[in-house]
């Protein structure tokens, strides 16, 4: 498992790249050239990392061109073995075979109801995005084929739908990670209820069954779950030989879109592959200022609506975090009665599942107190 987890951070960025070999012709958007095949270098490298690329000893103090602390550890603590319920309670994967996958069974209509209570303020309606958060339906395994060297075509979509190989991480990342500001609060039920759901949504079929309102998802149907990019992703690193398989993978450079030699420097000019389509109409045109908006001042925007938009609307702008929403009278009413100071010594020290200042420690005493004005005269 660990060995998996190894190779799967390693290989993200090359993966990426590998899922398709397609789009625009290879003059277009190759940009290799042929030469000679690049020496050990200066610093005595062996090719032999997983990657097929260059790995270096660690001598005389340095690695490569960066020294290299040689201090003793003969004598770091370096903690005690787990014990066994102490590993137990870190392994708790959700793997494709169905390890720690839990019983529980939940409808795609319970998880409707469930996703518009705790998940639609972030991810938008139907999965279909919100700001700042990914969009979790729509989508095809075609768009994923998308070049953006290529007039006219849009980026890959990658969704649950369309991007995912396995359902297990779905369920596994609800569980352990969502709701947000409330993870791990979710039943075995919810769990299977929110997965449907989403799955539903991405119109995902579990042995040629549509999954309407009526279905419910439980353990047994879950293992039988086929997403459509399960095959997409190269190499195969599960198994005894994953390992084996992705150095295999990475020996012929074919397999992820390389042809030619490598050329890093006096390559031949007759034989560097330049792109044929650069993207020169975008609308509106790349901005090339780096400098930040001027603020607005005596405009309909406060500073303290400002600085609650920025750092408090997220949990505040509806109860789905369980935070009083702006707005409503009765809940603040009740916050109120605590008394101000005892609000604003909340708001800057942190309260129940609120961090301290909101999570922004850079915000004054002074400006809380005026967000939290802010928020109280517009709930009255």
């Amino acid at each position: 498992m660990l060995n998996n987890k190894f190779i799967t951070a390693g290989l993200s960025v090359a993966l990426a790249s590998a899922l398709f070999v397609t789009g625009c012709s290879a003059s277009n958007t190759s940009t290799a050239s042929n030469s000679s095949a690049p020496s050990m270098g200066q610093y005595n490298g062996k090719k032999d990392a997983l990657d097929g690329g260059m790995t270096y000893k660690r001598e005389n103090g340095m690695y490569t061109a960066y020294h290299i602390n040689e201090q003793s550890t003969d004598k770091v603590n370096n903690g005690r073995v787990p014990t066994a319920n102490e590993l137990k309670a870190w392994d708790t994967d959700i793997m494709p075979d169905g390890t720690g996958l839990p019983e529980g069974s939940g409808s795609v209509e319970q998880g409707d109801e469930l996703y518009e209570e705790q998940c639609a303020a972030c991810h938008g309606d139907f999965g279909a995005g919100g700001t700042g958060y990914p969009v979790l339906s729509g989508g095809t395994l075609e768009s994923l084929k998308n070049q953006r060297t290529c007039p006219g075509n849009d980026a890959p979509k990658r969704t649950i739908g369309s991007y995912w190989p396995q359902a297990s991480t779905l369920i596994w990342y609800i569980r352990d990670a969502m709701p947000y500001a409330h993870p791990k609060s979710l039943t075995d039920d919810e769990l299977y209820a929110l997965t449907a759901y989403l799955l539903a949504v991405n119109n995902i079929k579990i042995d040629g069954e549509v999954m309407d309102d009526e279905y419910v998802l439980n353990r047994e149907k879950f293992l039988k779950i086929k997403m459509p990019n399960r095959n997409g992703f190269v190499p195969d690193i599960d198994g005894p030989k994953g390992v084996e398989n992705v150095r295999a993978f990475f020996a012929d450079r074919k397999n992820y879109g390389a042809v030619g030699t490598r050329c890093m420097t006096d390559c031949p000019e007759e034989k560097v592959m330049r792109i044929g389509n650069e993207i020169t109409n975008v609308v509106p045109p790349y901005s090339q200022l780096k400098d930040l908006p001027e603020k607005k001042t005596g405009g309909a925007i406060s500073e303290a609506q400002e600085l609650y938009e920025a750092n408090c609307a997220l949990c505040h702008k509806t109860d789905t975090m369980g935070a009083p929403a702006v707005g409503d009278h009765e809940t603040w009413s009740a916050v109120m009665v605590k008394g101000m100071d005892a609000v604003n010594k909340n708001a800057i020290n942190g309260t129940g599942g609120m961090p301290a200042k909101g999570g922004n420690m850079d915000l004054t005493d002074a400006q809380i107190h005026d967000i939290v004005d802010y928020m109280v005269t517009n709930s009255k």
